[in-house]
């Protein structure tokens, strides 16, 4: 019966075979040119095509999001103006709909995947270490974290939370996800390195889509509409966001990685770009763009505010997809005073303190929050009325009729910035206010009649340091970035105002006045103190990217440079705190330059007593090993009489190894085999790297960073005397 059903089916294969097709010639052709058109696609490699994919989909995603939150705050707004002067309706109003946001936000992102609360910078870094992290990356993480931070995101200023800490993460999960589908086109095997070369583009389209501006420049009409992006590029050639993503991210980066990331993120922000333009085309035909004026939110994003005009072509569009994300009209001609350097010097130093004590409270409140009964059971069992009772004190405290008065509450996250970096001096403003000021200024919200405006900004500093902090133990999904941006650029912008009212004509009192310019002192304190924070020194061209002025640059570096001193030899960074609050498998970078530490060899932390195996053991050296440790492999030595190191082997083989042989001791059951050594029936592999006991500290750290190390065994003349894993080098 076997050998008919067989031949059989040998008969049904032959038929299907030889079965008649219609045009088969026409088939064959049409076959041979998509084979042709494979092969030329591919030539330059199907990694490009995927990292373009990669950018527009993020694009895409990231505007279809800030339409969302427009919509939903511009609906918050006019039911807070509609509800009348009934102090008790406003006050519902005005809280209750962050608190329901931020309630489903948490509750929505929480109940399909615990990881998605936070910014995941954190675990990401770990992952990019070579940690294999489970499920963090999962498709199904991604729709409940985009939901929860467009929720998040919606409650606006009142939780004073930012975008771009989430947008690197969900472009991680795309990018394995990507990566996955590559895999399935191109018929190949699952490759490690391919899938680190996406993760690592990913992070450079998270950052760069937030911002929206791949690119800076000063002014979109010097652009030629023949030369959109050319000129663009070849008069700014730096990419801040992905150099930003570089330092936050990565320890060590291959510069070919930086190619992709580039590629990629060009890609993401310009079409950011060209969906905002023509939104805005369509929408507002006529008007200049997304003023701060106008009823309706901005919809071009929590940091982008779009210049578009009605322009007849397609070409003429262009241009205004790479002008700069907030458009600063500071002086060009002279922006600062050479003796005002002293000044910016001394804004670096206080960021650097600040930042330094903004560090310290956030990781210690991380873990009281884990610590104290109350607050632990909350996050364990009732993350939602957390987060409730939470964003309920934010928002009361930002009731505009209540204390929001002194804290330019009503203003949205970009407003807050707009008007921090407005060129005017606020105090020469106040003094005369009836005749120079118009009806509805941003700046008027900084300008309250019983605080002048450093009581204001005073007061917005102080209120906001404790507020961000406790904002970071939420357990939704938000991003941090901006809202130290922000406090930043508040620091600066009280600087630069106290110096402007101590010298009302310049720092020359002989000669034409030259007033000190505030604005340039909200830049360099938004890039010293998000720098100092996150530990990145790209900051300072990350703001001049935004605000397209490049007058300031010197000095905003500076800041950046002496802020970062400051703060690295203190702080950790923002985002390796939670890796040490939550102890994730992570190596922190060497803090210390002293040359001392150069002294520290291998030999004084390793680790002694390591289970090795013989070439000849057999079954009861081999349980026994299993039993001693749970390591992923073991090092596999000539003899016990002589340790020379020859080779490992992995736990799953010395368990199959058990199976396969029997225990001496055993009852006569299954027929096994009974004598059997490792060396025999076990693949031994080869040492591919080892330490010396006289290897440095930071050669062993700079190692495990470049390759992606777990474990290294440590030998003495070819016989082994230790082992160094990451706990040991931590």
């Amino acid at each position: 019966l076997r050998g008919e059903k067989e031949e059989e089916e040998e008969e049904r294969v032959l038929v299907s075979e030889h079965s008649w097709k219609p045009c088969p010639t026409a088939r064959r052709r049409v076959r041979g040119c998509l084979e042709w058109v494979k092969r030329q696609l591919f030539r330059v490699g199907e990694d490009w095509y995927f990292l373009f994919i990669l950018g527009v989909l993020m694009a895409t995603i990231s505007f279809t999001m800030d339409i969302i939150i427009s919509r939903l705050h511009a609906a918050h707004m006019w039911l807070y103006r509609e509800i009348g002067d009934i102090r008790v309706l406003k006050y519902l109003s005005w809280t209750m709909y962050p608190v329901a946001l931020a309630t489903f936000s948490t509750g929505f992102s929480q109940s399909i995947t615990p990881h998605s609360g936070g910014s995941g910078i954190a675990e990401l870094k770990t992952i990019l270490m070579g940690v294999v992290l489970e499920d963090y990356l999962a498709i199904q993480n991604f729709g409940a974290k985009v939901v929860g931070l467009t929720c998040t995101l919606t409650c606006g200023s009142t939780l004073f939370l930012g975008k771009v800490g989430p947008y690197v993460h969900l472009s991680a999960m795309a990018a394995a996800y990507l990566g996955k589908m590559r895999t399935t086109v191109t018929r190949e095997y699952e490759n490690k390195f391919k899938q680190h070369e996406m993760l690592v583009a990913a992070q450079a389209v998270g950052v760069a889509t937030v911002f929206g501006a791949p690119i800076s420049g000063e002014d979109p009409a010097l652009i030629p509409p023949w030369a959109p992006l050319n000129l663009a590029l070849i008069l700014f050639p730096v990419f801040p966001g992905v150099l930003f993503s570089i330092e936050v991210m990565s320890s060590h980066f291959a510069v070919r990685d930086y190619w992709r990331g580039f590629f990629a993120a060009t890609c993401g922000a310009f079409m950011f770009r060209l969906l905002a333009v023509f939104n805005s085309e369509q929408g507002k035909a006529g008007q200049a763009g997304c003023a701060p004026s106008s009823p309706l939110p901005s919809p071009c994003g929590i940091f982008g505010m779009f210049t578009t005009k009605p322009t007849p072509s397609f070409l003429y569009l262009l241009p205004e997809t790479i002008a700069a994300v907030f458009k600063s009209d500071l002086k060009i001609d002279f922006p600062f005073d050479l003796l005002e350097t002293f000044f910016f010097l001394i804004l670096g130093i206080i960021c650097g303190i600040v930042a330094c004590a903004y560090l310290f409270c956030q990781r210690w409140m991380m873990v009281a929050v884990k610590k104290n009964r109350l607050t632990a059971k909350l996050l364990a069992t009732d993350k939602p009325v957390y987060t409730a009772v939470l964003v309920l004190l934010f928002a009361s405290i930002t009731f505009p009729p209540g204390l929001g008065q002194f804290m330019a509450s009503r203003l949205t996250m970009k407003e807050y910035l707009t008007s921090l970096f407005d060129n005017r001096t606020w105090g020469s403003l106040a003094l005369n206010a009836s005749g120079v000021a118009k009806p509805g200024e941003l700046w008027q919200e900084w300008n309250h009649p019983s605080a002048t405006i450093y009581g204001t900004l005073t007061f917005f500093l102080l209120m906001k340091f404790w507020m961000l902090i406790l904002a970071t133990t939420l357990p939704l999904p938000a991003g941090y970035f901006m809202p130290i941006f922000i406090y930043g650029a508040a620091i600066g912008r009280l600087t630069g105002e106290v110096v402007a009212l101590l010298f009302p004509r310049g720092l020359y009192s002989e000669g034409p006045p030259r007033p000190i310019i505030p604005a340039g002192y909200a830049l360099a304190g938004a890039a010293a103190f998000s720098g100092s924070v996150t530990h990145a020194v790209s900051t300072s061209l990350l703001v001049c990217e935004a605000t397209g002025h490049l007058g300031h640059v010197l000095p905003t570096v500076l800041a950046v440079l002496v802020a970062n001193a400051i703060t690295q030899k203190n702080q950790p960074s923002f985002y390796d705190a939670p890796i040490i609050v939550k102890k994730l498998p992570y190596l922190p970078p060497v803090r210390s330059r002293h040359i001392a530490s150069y002294r520290v060899v291998v030999e004084e932390f390793m680790e002694r007593r390591v289970v090795a195996l013989a070439k000849g053991d057999g079954f009861q050296e081999v349980l026994a090993a299993l039993d001693a440790s749970a390591d992923a492999e073991y090092p596999v030595v000539e003899s016990t009489g002589s340790p020379t190191l020859v080779g490992t082997v992995s736990r799953s083989q010395l368990v199959t190894f058990l199976q396969s042989h029997e225990h001496p001791q055993a009852p006569q059951g299954e027929k096994l085999a009974i004598v059997g050594t490792l060396g025999d029936d076990c693949t031994i592999e080869p040492i591919m790297l080892q330490f010396s006991p006289w290897t440095s500290l930071h050669q062993a750290y700079h190692l495990f960073q470049l390759l992606k190390l777990q474990r290294v065994f440590v030998t003495r003349s070819g016989e082994l005397v230790g082992a160094v894993s990451r706990a040991e080098v931590r």
